[in-house]
């Protein structure tokens, strides 16, 4: 394999920032599971005010901080609604069952990574009825990732909000990539989950942190997560020297690594572009790119960019990771790449001239020998 790589698995690879490294060595540390470490206190309320709700917590990850809320909200037995292909359903070991002891109702999710409203009411279960699972809690994706990471808007989100509390029931936001919906948008992340009950976001994946993530909600909703938390064996120590890259991650303009995340767009556009001028490269199929045909580059709106190779596509891959590039499956076919910090422009250029290779390394096959695979 080449000596320089190019990582586009996920936006979970990216590196801290030299200035991370520095305030992490720095950090003022205390005991976080008594509440002493003043680091984690000014992450929490920072998090907390830029997402408008009265508190949050800090928790290790982000499958952890939704587990978390399906905990402070669900009661054993209670059933969540939620997208067939949402990483709650998908990636998350199957928590909501194992720990919560909820079901999961899932709904097929649209193009744009919305639920439709009318089947979600329909999805309701009837409480009276001693057969069925009572419905607890309503659950969304923002950006939604197997539509390609489609950004869900806030008026959305808040119509789905007033569907759930009409109904008694609250709504979670598993907003891992709450950021990237916010500036492909133009919205800030408050606005975007204005009426959620509760909000996960993820410092770990495109904001470049080594660790963490924070859940919030109303002050009753993050001290129940925050039990969840200890239940789940998320309390943590001196966990300022973490808690400090956060501080970082979460800041707007040239210091933070918010706003650098359009740079992150504007490269997954222009990786599409280049991907869909090449012969071999076909439409995602499914959500991703429900029309048949080449690549939409229109669909990529945040960082994501998924597309099928009309080839045996371990073997694509095989010889795409030869040339020094990394990717990862998806379902139905297809190849998924993140762009992340630091990611160039460069790099694009670099991917694409691979992608070329590694289509003329292998053999075409029939399409629908291609999507089965």
């Amino acid at each position: 394999m080449p000596p320089t790589i190019i990582d586009l698995r996920s936006d979970t690879v990216t590196k801290p920032t030299p200035e991370m490294r520095r305030v992490m060595a720095e950090a003022e540390v205390g005991d976080d599971v008594f509440g002493d470490d003043p680091t984690v206190k000014r992450l929490e309320e920072q998090a907390a005010s830029l997402l408008d709700k009265q508190a949050a917590v800090f928790v290790p990850t982000a499958s952890m901080g939704n587990l978390a809320a399906y905990m402070a909200h669900v009661p054993r037995g209670g059933e969540i609604i939620a997208g067939r292909g949402s990483h709650a359903v998908e990636d998350e070991a199957a928590g909501h069952a194992v720990v919560v002891g909820a079901s999961i109702r899932t709904l097929d999710e649209r193009p744009d990574g919305t639920l439709d409203p009318a089947a979600i009411v329909e999805a309701w279960r009837d409480a009276a009825d001693p057969h069925h699972p009572i419905t607890s809690l309503v659950c969304l994706e923002n950006t939604h990732a197997w539509s390609m990471g489609q950004p869900l808007t806030a008026e959305y989100t808040s119509a789905i909000a007033a569907l759930a509390h009409e109904r008694g029931v609250p709504l979670h936001v598993d907003g891992a990539r709450l950021f990237n919906a916010a500036v492909a948008l133009g919205a800030s992340a408050a606005d975007l989950v204005r009426d959620a009950d509760s909000v996960q976001i993820c410092l770990s994946k495109g904001l470049s942190c080594p660790i963490g993530a924070l859940l919030a909600g109303d002050e009753g909703f993050v001290w129940r997560a925050r039990r969840a938390r200890k239940l789940l064996g998320g309390g943590m120590r001196q966990v300022g020297v973490i808690a400090a890259a956060g501080l970082v991650a979460l800041r707007h303009g040239p210091d933070g690594m918010i706003d650098r995340m359009a740079t992150d767009h504007a490269n997954a556009r222009r990786l599409a572009e280049g991907l869909a001028g090449l012969d071999g490269v076909r439409s995602p199929g499914g959500i991703a790119q429900p029309t048949d045909g080449p690549l939409d580059p229109s669909r990529v709106r945040t960082n994501f960019v998924i597309f099928r190779p009309d080839r045996d596509r371990d073997a694509f891959l095989d010889a795409f990771t030869r040339r020094g590039v990394l990717a990862i499956p998806y379902p139905r076919g297809t190849v998924r790449m993140v762009t992340h910090h630091p990611i160039e422009r460069s790099d694009i250029d670099d991917v694409i001239v691979a992608v070329e290779a590694a289509l003329g390394d292998t053999v075409s096959l029939p399409m629908t020998t291609a999507t089965a695979r």
